[in-house]
């Protein structure tokens, strides 16, 4: 095998291992990262089956030939009705003796497609809801995974030059955005992890602020938040600039934001929880009076998807391990007045972590 492909083989053969101790006879898999993470496959219509000896993935023909330049380790049907009918339909087909029992992924399994799943099996299956074994193997990266990750990472992280440039009074938003998307295009990026959030003013405080119409004003913070999807897998940053001169009280809140932010890296290490994680970043703000206007979770896990497992949020029991890559990024945002988040993303190693994201965090003023 190619040292820089991804074991595909190993990760079913991993899965195919859980099935007994979950009480699953067959799992149906129809969360697309999911159907990556265990296949290669990159197209946008597809179930897998999986039982203990074999792997089965189902699509429609406008991903034949992509299927099978893709996919090496389990059958392919080609079929001619929606994936997941297919392999209701096959799977009925070759049912054993008894009653068998067929795990599906009630967080991608709407309630519509399981009463469809549910009356096309007759009764033949007893359809349960599967614990999320594929995103619990999907927190650890391995060494692949990693360095596509860093790769993303390095490459977004470029793009805040661009922002830097860009940001002027009396520019647009969307203008900033686009600029810094056209370069992620240019430097290879296959799209962005998600829809550029370029919050300008007042707007800094809406935590999501996709970039907008409204221009840049004189003075004020610009939340900057972007990433890109490089080989399959997502990069996550967060930088907050000025316009104009910031005053003390800009300053002050800024600084404690990135306080809140370099403890909870400080926490992050095997072993640790990811309400501690949390805690760590919240403890800051409460000692500087800003813990009410932090309103999210302080980070999330980053690979085939922007967010995934784990979540660092407050009663999140989730022990972090080395191989873990997660985002820290706490920030906190006044209504109406303005908003500072700082974000980057690290990976949980033997001993503690490894910033990925460049760290160039004092306050910029433009």
């Amino acid at each position: 095998m190619d040292s820089n492909s991804i074991d595909h083989a190993s990760r079913l053969h991993r899965l195919q291992t859980l099935l007994p101790e979950n009480k699953i006879d067959f799992l149906l898999v129809t969360h697309l990262p999911n159907v990556r993470y265990l296949t290669g496959f990159t197209g946008s219509a597809a179930a897998l089956l999986i039982a203990g000896d074999s792997a089965t993935l189902f699509t429609d023909g406008r991903y034949k030939t992509q299927a099978r330049q893709e996919v090496r380790d389990a059958r392919i049907v080609i079929a001619s009705k929606p994936p997941q009918a297919a392999a209701a339909e096959w799977l009925g087909a070759r049912r054993r003796q008894g009653t068998s029992s067929l795990g599906v992924e009630g967080e991608s399994l709407s309630a519509g497609a399981r009463a469809r799943l549910a009356a096309s099996l007759r009764g033949k299956f007893r359809l349960r809801l599967a614990p999320p074994l594929v995103e619990r193997a999907r927190m650890v990266k391995d060494r692949i995974e990693l360095e596509r990750i860093r790769h993303a990472v390095l490459l977004g992280a470029s793009l805040f030059r661009i922002a830097r440039e860009k940001i002027r009074p009396g520019v647009r938003e969307v203008e900033v955005a686009a600029a810094m998307e056209y370069e992620a295009r240019c430097q290879g990026a296959e799209g962005m992890s998600f829809p550029t959030i370029l919050a300008s003013g007042p707007r800094s405080a809406i935590v999501h602020g996709r970039a907008s119409v409204a221009c840049v004003p004189r003075r004020g913070f610009v939340v900057c938040d972007f990433g890109v999807i490089l080989a399959g897998y997502c990069s996550d940053r967060t930088r907050t600039v000025h316009v104009g001169r910031a005053s003390p009280e800009a300053r002050e809140f800024y600084g404690a934001v990135l306080e809140a932010q370099l403890a909870a890296i400080a926490a992050v290490r095997p072993g640790m929880t990811a309400a501690e994680v949390d805690g760590a970043a919240r403890s800051v703000l409460r000692k500087s009076k800003l813990a009410q206007w932090f309103t999210h979770s302080t980070g999330h896990g980053l690979g085939l998807e922007v967010h995934e497992a784990p979540r660092l949020a407050a009663g999140q029991t989730q022990k972090l391990d080395p191989g873990m890559v997660i985002t820290i990024e706490p920030g906190a945002y006044v209504a109406g007045k303005w908003g500072v988040r700082i974000e980057d993303v690290v990976v949980v190693t033997a001993s503690g972590c490894e910033v990925l994201t460049p760290a160039d965090k004092d306050l910029i003023v433009i």
